[in-house]
């Protein structure tokens, strides 16, 4: 019980504050994640139970909360199963969506080196069981027409997921790549059928993402960390690549088209905080700030303030 009250203090305190990053969350999957543990002191257990609170504010109006249950099983001494389950609540000017966002999965294998180095390989998918295609109801909006991306639900893609790091006391190297295999994306945002909106000038401010296919996604992540007997801090930064253009469907034309500005690099400074009570409980929190964005996000993903809390338990 009073881990549980101390970590919905931190909640609490922490709702509101911090500035952030965009990724499709794939770089917490696996051996990605940030603020991995590490100690020469403590036996971490391999099997884990995390609860997350995630509170992102993105470039417009909207407001992305999510809540994640991040449950890890030790497979043998080595290899690792992770599954992460999101629910996302969107609150924005132009209307309000909930439900189970999409889907991670992932196997992760762990290597001991020399001088005190460890590494580990992930391989993984996320799968798109959320919504892309959620609808307006206001009738003071206009009926039946889709929400941009920032509302939705899922990207719609099943998205293959590769990665890799090495961490020893001090250092923690990262880098992964997300590669859509799947397109089902079916949104169909369109500024026409919002024409009762009274501000039209901000609503052509979301980038329409009609039958959206993602580019692939290259991340690296480096992370300082001083660790003690309980406690870690540490300062990190991340950056996301997209490789090639995302596509949509021009339905003036008729035709499948590239978009110009969704190449490029996505960055972002990090902070992290850990406390271990003891070798079963502990939490997590994490801020950043944005430094870098792609020119045109029709996916929905950037955003400029965000904070991520966690309780682990380890068992």
């Amino acid at each position: 019980m009073r881990y549980f009250l101390l970590v919905t203090l931190i909640f609490a305190g922490l709702k509101g504050s911090g500035q952030g990053c965009s990724d499709a969350g794939f770089c917490t999957m696996g051996a990605m994640k940030p603020d991995q543990p590490y100690s020469k002191r403590i036996d971490f257990k391999l099997r884990s139970l995390e609860f997350n609170y995630y509170h992102g504010k993105s470039l417009l109006t909207p407001v992305i909360t999510v809540y994640t249950a991040d449950m890890n099983f030790s497979i043998n001494s080595d290899y690792t199963l992770q599954v992460k389950v999101p629910y996302q609540t969107v609150n924005g000017n132009l209307g309000q969506t909930s439900g189970i966002g999409d889907l991670s999965l992932s196997t992760s294998r762990a290597f001991s080196l020399s001088n005190g180095y460890s590494a580990g390989i992930t391989l993984g998918a996320k799968i798109a069981t959320g919504k892309s295609n959620i609808e307006n109801n206001d009738t003071e909006f206009g009926v039946g027409g889709d929400l941009p991306m920032y509302y939705q639900l899922s990207l719609g893609s099943h998205d293959l997921v590769l990665g890799g790091s090495l961490i020893n006391e001090k250092w923690l190297f990262a880098t992964g790549l997300q590669l859509p295999v799947i397109y089902q994306n079916e949104n169909d945002f369109r500024w026409a059928q919002w024409a009762g909106y009274p501000n039209q000038e901000y609503l052509e401010k979301y980038n329409l993402a009609n039958d959206l296919r993602r580019g692939t996604d290259v991340m690296l992540r480096a992370e300082r960390n001083f660790r003690y007997i309980n406690f870690n801090f540490g300062i990190g930064f991340l950056a996301i690549y997209r490789l090639n253009k995302d596509e949509i469907y021009d339905f003036n034309t008729d035709q499948r088209v590239k978009l110009e500005g969704t190449t490029g690099l996505a960055s972002n400074v990090l902070v992290n905080f850990g406390y271990n009570f003891n070798v079963n409980h502990s939490i997590k929190l994490i801020g950043g700030l944005k430094t870098t964005h792609r020119e045109m996000n029709p996916d929905g993903l950037t955003r400029k303030h965000v904070i991520s809390s966690s309780y682990v338990y380890r068992f």
